[in-house]
């Protein structure tokens, strides 16, 4: 594990990283998804990706990496863009997993890269049940009676249970940004990867991304949000399909 200190959007970052197999020819830089960091993503790929050099980082408020201010996706996407050239690292392919596919796909937006993994990732804002509709007017209310922050814990998504209150204002900015544009706009191969029982990213959300990309292809494997822990193998064989087909 290391540590750099890089300097974004008006703030200094102490961010932790990793590199496994500095020596190899093309790199995959993955990101890990929201109250993860980049131990999980290490523990599914590190073998399976053996011929990728891998970087694995601990995105600002997660893991060992530091944040002092609330952050939307896009200034998240900036940091990891401003990351790589710290360490003066190039990434040939990029892998998000949920919230980290939504920095991805940003990212994607703005530098040249050969091809986006995204395995259930955030980016699509689905109309809400009535049953979630209810209980966010009811909370509406309830907060401005008397005790009002006593309801919070009740009402409270469960990704946001225990954050700092950086973390937690920087939960409500990325929480319901929609990316279908950026999406849309997508211009590289992408896999699209996703569990058959996510209910934190349902597998419609992936059926619409895969619309949307101009060179999407679209796997639903057994599993859910978690998924790929169990599929890391076969993830990777899609890969080298894909983006070493005529190697």
């Amino acid at each position: 594990m290391a540590k750099t200190r890089v300097y974004s959007n008006g703030y200094f970052y102490n961010l932790s990283y990793e590199i496994i197999n500095p020596k190899c020819e093309k790199t995959i830089l993955v990101l890990h998804g929201w109250g993860a960091n980049k131990e999980l993503m290490k523990q599914a790929f590190e073998k399976p990706l053996n011929d990728f050099k891998q970087i694995y980082l601990d995105l600002p408020g997660f893991g060992n990496s530091s944040i002092d201010a609330p952050m939307d996706s896009y200034i998240y996407a900036k940091v990891v863009e401003d990351f790589l050239i710290t360490i003066e690292q190039k990434a040939d392919y990029l892998m998000g997993h949920s919230f980290g596919g939504k920095v991805a796909t940003i990212m994607c937006q703005n530098t040249s890269f050969q091809g986006l993994i995204l395995l259930s990732s955030a980016g699509v804002v689905l109309p809400k049940s009535f049953k979630v509709r209810s209980k966010i007017i009811l909370f509406k209310i309830l907060k401005n009676l008397p005790y009002g922050d006593f309801w919070r814990k009740f009402f409270i998504s469960k990704d946001a249970q225990g954050m700092s209150e950086v973390m937690y204002e920087t939960f409500k900015k990325v929480v319901n940004e929609n990316l279908e544009n950026e999406f849309q706009k997508l211009k590289n191969p992408i896999l699209i990867f996703w569990g058959n029982e996510d209910k934190a990213t349902p597998l419609k959300s992936g059926a619409i991304i895969h619309s949307l990309a101009q060179k999407g292809k679209f796997f639903a494997l057994d599993g859910d949000h978690f998924f790929f822990l169990k599929h890391a193998g076969f993830i990777s064989e899609k890969i080298h399909e894909e983006f070493f087909k005529n190697d």
